[in-house]
């Protein structure tokens, strides 16, 4: 009767321990679902902005033909872009894209016309809007990225999280720009 007792003891010690891996499991799951849906969210904002930067480019183009190279290099940017993979080759491509799209507005600032253009005004705005939006959806992937990667080098789930296919991701980083990005800009009259 005593060996029955020992043996209900080690069957039910396993049954915890199989529970107990399957509840970290599970919120290692709900985690990186977290991310995905995050990373998904930054990139439809993406997409918002690829589609608009075509109409941006028409419209300058027809104010501004002669400055053909900052066209081009605004076109190079948003293919590069698109064709990026992954948060960190996304990031970088990105940050080239909006260095391309700040020497396009420096450039409509050099032709009244065109920055009186109530087409490029809308674009412009729709542009500013979409970046907001972009700018908050990589604080939301961000932060679900943090949380991911805290709770896989936590303990007890940093134990068996790379056995069970979790592996650390890569924050939607600035790179490189972030300081041009965290200065104030320059307001002239």
């Amino acid at each position: 009767m005593s060996g029955n007792w020992g043996l209900w003891i080690v069957l039910g010690l396993i049954v915890l321990l199989v529970l107990w891996v399957i509840f970290i499991y599970n919120g290692l799951v709900a985690m990186r679902q977290r991310v995905n849906q995050a990373f998904a969210d930054v990139d439809v904002q993406l997409k918002q902005r690829h589609d608009l930067i075509p109409n941006l480019v028409e419209t300058v183009k027809g104010y501004a033909a002669h400055e053909r190279g900052t066209l081009d290099a605004v076109v190079k940017a948003r293919n590069a872009a698109m064709a990026a993979q992954g948060p960190a080759a996304q990031g970088q491509a990105e940050n080239m894209l909006s260095g391309a799209l700040r020497q396009l507005f420096a450039l409509a600032e050099a032709y009244p016309n065109l920055k009186a253009n109530e087409n490029f005004q809308q674009l412009q705005s729709e542009l500013s809007d979409l970046e907001n939006k972009i700018a908050a959806a990589r604080r939301f992937f961000n932060n679900a990225v943090q949380e991911y990667n805290t709770g896989i080098q936590q303990f007890p789930a940093a134990l068996f999280a790379a056995s069970l296919g979790f592996s650390s991701q890569v924050f939607f980083d600035l790179g490189d720009d972030r300081k041009a990005v965290t200065q104030a800009p320059s307001v002239k009259f």
